[in-house]
């Protein structure tokens, strides 16, 4: 009788691998952290290689990024703890290693499925990254996509002269720096935004923006020498006739290098022979204090090219307020809306009868377009309905009917409707009224604020004042028809429409 075979020796265990991968957390963990780190490799080598500079990106490389790859291998650590629990609880801690055989048509299969999707993740990956590099430049996700509280800006933006400059561009600008203050101060924006606390209007000036010097001057030229520019007004007075009004001049823009001009002109204030200083404040129960708005400049300081230093101040100002932050005067001090500008009613109204939305004939439209458009209306929808019932009732269909008059009524209707779309913004409170635009000096004080003969030095010294309307510019011709053809080279005395008046322009001039 054969005895048994004696029982087999046990063989050593093969090193196996542990399946602490082998879960679907684990495995979504390990997609989205190679997805992530795929992603941040390639917006920091577009970044770098990028021909300006867009301070949102950083959001995206060092940001978005790198939290979707930690997400990514905090999910993996969790699926790893959570397997080697179950593997305990089930008695087992090993599994087989990974094999693959090319020999295999199921492994080269596999293989092949496997090489495919991620060779098509990762394409997905980089276009979607690539794509989102360049909408972050985009007005659109400043004004629409996250800032949606300022649509205001977002319109008035896309109807002025830098409509084509993305908002990042005169915000932040570029460099590290001030794309961390942009940022750091952007935080508390996203909580008023979320908890519903922004003020409404959006104040201005902003506290924390870039000087021009950084980002207005990449692109605007300071030591240009303009000289003289020539510019035509056309406006039309507020009565039946409508009465049109034209004022032509040149304006002394100048310079203030002189090495591509005689130094002078309204840009000598531009910093670049000289320095110009001062504090906003205003008198209020008998005490000086900071004006937020720059509106009130009773003190300015001015250091010549050759270095001597002069002080101007109003009749009563206390020098304690020079305590106060002084401010050195650059482009926005006078320019301070160039690219959210609201128009005010008798600009827009003027603008649109001399461009033909409005027509001239239709009697007193000049005066009755300013009046719908200065009411108050609780909302948008309620003030197109309004401006259009309004202008219906005044130019009545049994007073004016014949078709073309019809039809150039409807024309000015919707030529209305449009200028209240363009600027107000009822939902915001904002409109031209709550923001001051100091280029000039008819609706605004502007040049006034420190050109208004009351700035004066300790000894008497007056600063020049700018009543006289030649300071500035020269009148070449004023009135309506056959008056434009007077051209005067060496200057008109200002013809007032309709009686003489003293004072500021913006004394009267209210926009509406």
């Amino acid at each position: 009788m054969t005895p048994p075979a004696p029982p087999p020796e046990p063989q050593p265990e093969k090193m196996q691998r542990p399946r602490i991968l082998r879960n679907w957390l684990s495995l979504a963990g390990v997609v989205i952290a190679s997805g992530s780190l795929f992603c941040f490799l390639l917006l920091l080598l577009v970044d770098t290689m990028a021909h300006s500079a867009n301070p949102y990106i950083g959001i995206l490389t060092y940001m978005v990024a790198p939290f979707f790859l930690f997400t990514g291998i905090f999910l993996t650590v969790i699926g790893i703890v959570w397997e080697r629990r179950q593997r305990k609880r089930g008695g087992a801690t090993w599994a087989p290693a990974l094999q693959i055989d090319l020999s295999r048509r199921r492994d080269r299969r596999i293989l092949g499925v496997f090489l495919l999707c991620s060779v098509l993740f990762l394409l997905v990956s980089a276009v979607g990254s690539y794509q989102t590099y360049h909408f972050t430049e985009s007005t659109v996700f400043c004004g629409e996509t996250c800032h949606t509280v300022m649509e205001p800006e977002l319109v008035g933006h896309s109807q002025g002269p830098h409509a084509r400059v993305e908002c990042v561009a005169c915000h932040i600008g570029p460099g590290a720096t001030w794309y961390v203050k942009s940022k750091l101060s952007g935080m508390y924006q996203v909580y008023a935004t979320l908890t519903d606390k922004y003020p409404r209007p959006i104040l201005t000036p902003i506290k924390n923006l870039r000087p021009a010097q950084e980002t207005c001057e990449q692109c605007h030229w300071p030591a240009k020498f303009v000289g003289n520019l020539d510019r035509t007004y056309n406006t039309f007075l507020s009565d039946e006739a409508n009465t049109p009004y034209t004022v032509r001049l040149t304006m002394k823009v100048g310079g203030g290098d002189p090495t591509h001009g005689p130094v002078g002109g309204i840009h000598w204030h531009m910093n670049v022979g000289s320095k110009v200083e001062y504090i906003a404040a205003q008198l209020k129960n008998g005490a000086w204090v900071a004006d937020e708005t720059r509106q009130k400049i009773p003190w300015v300081r001015v250091t010549d090219s050759q270095g001597v230093v002069t002080e101007y101040h109003v009749k009563g100002f206390n020098a304690a307020m020079q305590d106060q932050k002084i401010r050195t005067m650059d482009c926005i001090d006078c320019h301070n809306r160039p690219a959210h500008a609201f128009e005010t009613p008798d600009d827009a109204v003027n603008l649109a009868i001399s461009a033909g939305g409005i027509d001239r004939a239709l009697p007193s439209i000049k005066k009755n377009a300013m009046d719908v458009l200065a009411r108050h209306y609780a909302n948008q929808a309620a003030a197109l309905q309004g401006i259009a019932t309004t202008l219906a009732e005044r130019y009545p269909s049994d007073k004016f009917p014949q078709e073309q008059q019809q039809k150039s009524i409807r024309a000015a209707i919707a030529a209305v409707q449009e200028i209240y779309r363009n600027n107000y913004f009822p939902e915001m409170n904002a409109s031209w009224a709550n923001y001051p635009n100091n280029i000039g000096h008819k609706n605004w004080p502007g040049c006034f604020r420190c050109h208004d003969g009351e700035h004066a030095t300790t000894d008497g010294k007056r600063m020049v004042k700018a009543n006289d309307c030649n300071t500035c510019h020269t009148i070449l011709a004023q009135g309506s028809g056959a008056d434009l053809d007077l051209l005067s080279p060496n200057g008109q005395k200002f013809k007032h429409p309709g009686d003489e008046v003293d004072g500021a322009c913006n004394d009267c001039h209210t926009g509406s």
